[in-house]
């Protein structure tokens, strides 16, 4: 998460939720959608609403996870924009402070205002269920940013490919460490977002670079927890290679304060670099990349989240509905286990060479 939750100096949860099989189930879409018309699988391209339940408009009410992430920062920046862009009546967001009983408490007040729409971010993807219920009773759709709920009615996922994320991570560590040991700093094993991630780096680490030795460090989202177990960890193991940091915006800063402190923190290119790959795409991580304190991060689009999760929920309050395959978007859909669609969006591998590409979100915020 896009994101990184923070509370009373703690991050907090998010990205709850489970998928299995990942690149079976993307097959199997874009193996379906060559049996169908493209205008079919996925495109965002409006073939009109047949059947619509109502015209779209209407208030839509927004809940974030929090505010203390500057990747949650930006996405609140976004989204009044593109409502706007969407022509969409976006409410005045409203931040669940990292507490997924508030959150339930906060989809509850938005409906008896009388949404018509709900852009929810789950902080837990199990919890979420009661919210999503409630929001099916009175009739509203829900679209769902970053996490996939477990269980509960949802028109869409607007979400990054998280397996990729941790893909990339292993991919590039592979490619410029020929042995020794890295550590991934994860995130909430609760959460489908830290899940994936983990699994997903383990298993390429264990299939493409047999001679990496993989450290963990269950972190929960929390940066306190990563700077401990960070330290605890170096002082075991002072010849560490890499690091994969699983949000940016959690542990970037713990990370690199923790290396400063141990006199571990050299520049890219020099003796002794640690290798450090990042997820998010925030402007810290991007100044870190510039400074040769860290090698990429791949950037989570905290744009396009705001972007799409508007377009989705306006479709979904015109009873539009949408197919697996690919859009016109640059993405893919694609069905979940339970049955929930999933626009997963493009997340670029960011480093030295493209790091000051106009086109990244990281370099848009002020």
């Amino acid at each position: 998460m896009a994101g990184t939750e923070v509370r009373n100096g703690r991050q907090g949860r998010r990205r709850h939720g489970r998928r299995t099989c990942a690149w079976a189930v993307r097959a199997t879409a874009v193996a379906a959608c060559g049996a169908l018309a493209l205008t079919a699988c996925g495109s965002t391209k409006d073939s009109g609403a047949a059947g619509a339940k109502g015209d779209g408009s209407g208030r839509v009410g927004v809940i974030l996870p929090l505010l203390t992430s500057p990747f949650w920062q930006s996405y609140n920046d976004y989204v009044p924009k593109m409502a706007t862009a969407q022509g969409v009546d976006a409410m005045k967001t409203v931040n669940s402070n990292s507490d997924p009983s508030q959150q339930i408490t906060d989809i509850n007040n938005e409906l008896n205002q009388g949404v018509k729409g709900l852009v929810v971010a789950p902080l837990d993807s199990a919890a979420i269920q009661a919210g999503l219920d409630q929001a099916e009773r009175k009739g509203v759709p829900v679209v769902a940013v970053d996490v996939a709920p477990d269980k509960g009615k949802v028109a869409m996922v607007v979400r990054a490919d998280n397996v990729a994320y941790g893909e990339k991570a292993c991919q590039y560590l592979g490619a410029h460490i020929s042995s020794g040991k890295v550590v991934q700093i994860m995130g909430d094993l609760a959460s489908v977002n830290g899940r994936e991630r983990s699994e997903a780096f383990r298993a390429c680490v264990k299939k493409h670079f047999p001679k990496l030795k993989v450290l963990e460090i269950p972190a929960k989202w929390e940066s306190d927890t990563a700077a401990a177990k960070l330290d605890t960890l170096l002082n075991a193991n002072p010849d560490l290679k890499g690091i994969y940091m699983q949000a940016g915006g959690v542990y970037l800063a713990p990370t690199l304060q923790t290396l400063k402190s141990k006199n571990m923190l050299r520049k890219a290119g020099t003796a002794g670099h640690i290798a450090i790959v990042s997820n998010d795409g925030i402007p810290q991580e991007f100044d870190a990349i510039r400074k040769g304190e860290i090698d990429a991060t791949v950037s989570q689009p905290a744009d396009a989240y705001a972007k799409y999760g508007m377009y989705y929920v306006k479709a979904a309050m015109r009873g539009k509905t949408f197919k697996p395959g690919p859009t016109d978007h640059g993405s893919t859909i694609v069905q979940l286990p339970n049955g929930t669609l999933e626009d997963q969006l493009p997340a670029p591998l960011v480093t030295k060479d493209d790091v000051d590409d106009p086109k990244l979100w990281g370099n848009t915020v002020k």
